[in-house]
């Protein structure tokens, strides 16, 4: 197939399936006449409990929940467009979401395998409750983790989460934790109490989704709470896999810079047209190589072909949104200008989800 078939290929799937499931079509309404309107705004001064309320409205807030929750019934193609389009409109406001979002995934995955939840697992199942996410520092293990020590009657978590988004809008989190001497990760649902404590990361790029550094001081957490324990070397696969592929918000991200530098300037539109089909080849290829890995059931399934296409997005996404700085240029670049806010958003998707292996391709590519 060649580069334009895939770019015509990838254009049709997308407004096909916009088109025919309601909740990506009003997502896509909602993008265009609230949040990309405001992105601006917003990551000054922050996403606002208004604007998950309005989530929550809109049932983005437990899309990928089971239907007797209020669930979408959405499916992998439909959830990748929904992350698109709200990553492209206001990457804050998606960063945020996108927190939440695989929480309702893996808690409705829970309840199918016949787990029983606590009660407030079905608030979230619901759409009634925002979560944060404190996983990520599992990858540190063993300079610096969420220590998980056992109880009687459950767990012990204490340690500093180097970041979490959404705070103040989560009443709960996910933590992921390791007991050392089993070297075993516990991920439980951690209510937001007294004993957790934040402190202000003053990021420069995505500073309006309300990521702060995080310290739990010896939490307990009912065994009720616990959604699963499974081996270190398991729980790293597992990562590895998420983040090694290159992801729809790059993509929403991408197309908004593109549509942009359409309207930027006679030249810019020339940069737009040579790169709309190497996003598109791009995201296929992504797509594809991570469906097949899914569908092996190997979570290192062509982990090399992934990361280099996570690699080559990423360098994608930096070359997009420093054309539209060019083309925006005068004398300076002001605040109101969304040329910047893309221009710190790709920064922040180079170092986003990065592991060891992703820090070492994309060093080793620079190095050629």
């Amino acid at each position: 197939m060649t580069v334009s078939e895939r770019a015509t290929r990838a254009a049709t799937q997308t407004v096909t399936s916009a088109d025919t499931h309601p909740l990506v079509a009003s997502a896509q309404q909602y993008a265009n006449a609230v949040l990309l309107p405001t992105a601006l705004e917003t990551d000054r001064l922050g996403v606002t409990h208004e604007r998950i309320a309005e989530f929550s409205d809109l049932q983005l807030l437990n899309h990928l929940a089971p239907a007797e929750f209020g669930g979408a019934a959405l499916d992998r193609c439909g959830d990748r467009l929904l992350h698109e389009v709200l990553a492209g409109a206001c990457l804050n406001t998606w960063l945020v979401w996108a927190q939440h979002a695989p929480v309702v995934g893996r808690l409705a995955d829970a309840h199918a395998g016949g787990t029983e939840l606590p009660s407030i697992g079905y608030e979230i199942l619901r759409g009634r409750l925002l979560t944060g996410a404190a996983i990520s520092d599992v990858r540190r293990y063993p300079d610096h983790f969420i220590a998980a020590t056992r109880e009687s009657a459950g767990w012990t978590f204490s340690g500093t989460v180097s970041w979490v988004s959404g705070w103040g809008l989560n009443t709960v989190l996910m933590v992921a934790a390791v007991e050392s001497s089993t070297r075993t990760v516990v991920t439980a649902l951690v209510p937001i109490s007294a004993r957790i404590r934040s402190a202000d990361l003053e990021l420069s790029a995505v500073a309006g989704s309300r990521t702060e550094r995080v310290t739990l001081s010896e939490v307990f957490v009912p065994q009720e709470n616990v959604i699963s324990k499974v081996p270190l070397s398991q729980y790293r696969t597992s990562d590895l896999s998420t983040a090694s592929d290159a992801r729809p918000h790059h993509f929403g991200l991408a197309e908004r810079v593109l549509g942009e530098l359409e309207q930027a300037h006679p030249f810019s539109r020339e940069v737009a047209d040579l790169w709309r089909p190497r996003i598109a080849q791009l995201r296929a290829d992504a797509y594809a190589l991570s469906d097949a890995a899914k569908g092996t059931g190997n979570e290192r399934h062509r982990i090399d072909e992934r990361l280099a296409a996570k690699v080559a997005m990423g360098e994608a996404l930096v070359t997009l949104t420093h054309a539209l700085v060019i083309a925006r240029a005068g004398r300076g670049i002001v605040r109101d200008n969304t040329a910047q806010l893309y221009a710190r958003a790709a920064l922040f998707v180079l170092v986003q989800g990065q592991t060891a292996e992703v820090r070492d391709a994309q060093l080793s590519h620079l190095a050629q």
